[in-house]
């Protein structure tokens, strides 16, 4: 990448900083149900997962102060690139109609966001164990100064970039 680039200084060249893992709760489910529902995040990341609570009563959510209403892990370092690769590797693969990830998901200052609809995608979750099927968010933060080189970082890490479509 610093011959592509014309990077003068190998410090220049973007890298992976975290990757978070948020899955929101519904709160109005059973506190077994959020426990499995962590126990599950806890399974996909090797980590224990922070329980985010609501920090205000909303009454048409039926939401009090308190109450769970999601999980997120931050990996870094090992675990971080340990997780990358199993997501591009083996859990990207096995999704159904799988033509690769969305190329214009990045926020403009060089992270990537890609969104999940159920737990079960990922092969350490047994299917037939699962009560509540609950999407999740994968965050890919990167010290990139833009999305373009952000891009190009994860493409040579391996990620499935769908091709760009075509308007004709």
């Amino acid at each position: 990448m610093m011959k592509t680039r014309g990077y003068k200084n190998a410090m220049q060249v973007p890298r992976l900083v975290k990757i978070v893992v948020n899955m929101g709760i519904n709160s109005a489910v059973e506190k077994d149900v959020v426990k499995l529902l962590a126990a599950d995040l806890a399974t996909i990341t090797g980590q224990a997962p922070l329980m985010c609570k609501a920090r205000k009563s909303i009454a048409n959510f039926k939401l009090r102060k308190g109450m769970p209403v999601g999980a997120k892990v931050t990996l870094r370092g090992a675990r971080m690139f340990e997780f990358y690769d199993r997501l591009v590797n083996v859990v990207l693969p096995r999704t159904r109609d799988f033509r690769g990830v969305q190329p214009d998901a990045f926020d403009g200052r060089g992270n990537y966001a890609l969104g999940f609809r159920e737990q079960t995608i990922f092969p350490e979750i047994n299917a037939d164990r699962v009560k509540k099927t609950q999407g999740m968010d994968i965050i890919v933060v990167t010290t990139a100064a833009s999305d373009d080189e952000a891009r190009d970082l994860l493409r040579l890490l391996g990620m499935p970039f769908a091709a760009a479509k075509t308007i004709s």
